[in-house]
């Protein structure tokens, strides 16, 4: 019998503007400040977010984080100190990116550094480039991710 370390999450208990989606994983926004009266993102945005970060981690074996929100005035620095806070960091990227700002950061964990490398991180960003140009969050972070999981393999 397997089992997890993980608790149960109950949908009913998870916060305004989160859910539980059939893959199990827990997609949700934070709303800073009273910026927002709703989430920022549909349903089906972040569906489609949760979406490919489930595929590009079952293809990859590496587990792929996104930030969006402020980073700061060095938004480098922000991205390095918020790594290491995220879900399995050693195995793990985080695409971070500041939409007010203009930002992406990308980092990669040691254990696959060799295979989420610059030029998989670089691939990564210059793939969301075009649609966050025209405002599309949603599209670039997941061009991003597709690009990244096809560079890296399995």
């Amino acid at each position: 019998m397997a089992s997890t370390k993980w608790p149960a999450v109950v949908e009913s208990d998870l916060p305004r503007g989160y859910a539980l989606t059939s893959s199990g994983r827990v997609s949700g926004v934070h709303e800073a400040g009273d910026v927002f009266k709703e989430a920022p993102f549909d349903n089906n945005e972040r569906l489609a977010m949760d979406n490919v970060l489930t595929e590009a981690t079952r293809a990859t074996k590496v587990r792929f984080n996104v930030f969006i929100g402020d980073l700061g005035v060095d938004p480098a620095a922000t991205a390095d100190a918020l790594f290491p806070t995220t879900p399995e960091a050693a195995r793990s990227v985080l695409i971070a990116v500041s939409p007010n700002d203009h930002a992406v950061e990308v980092r990669s964990g040691r254990d696959v550094a060799e295979r989420a490398n610059d030029r998989v991180c670089q691939l990564g960003v210059t793939a969301a480039l075009s649609s966050l140009r025209q405002g599309e969050l949603i599209d670039g972070l997941i061009s991003a991710v597709r690009v990244m999981a096809a560079a890296i393999g399995r």
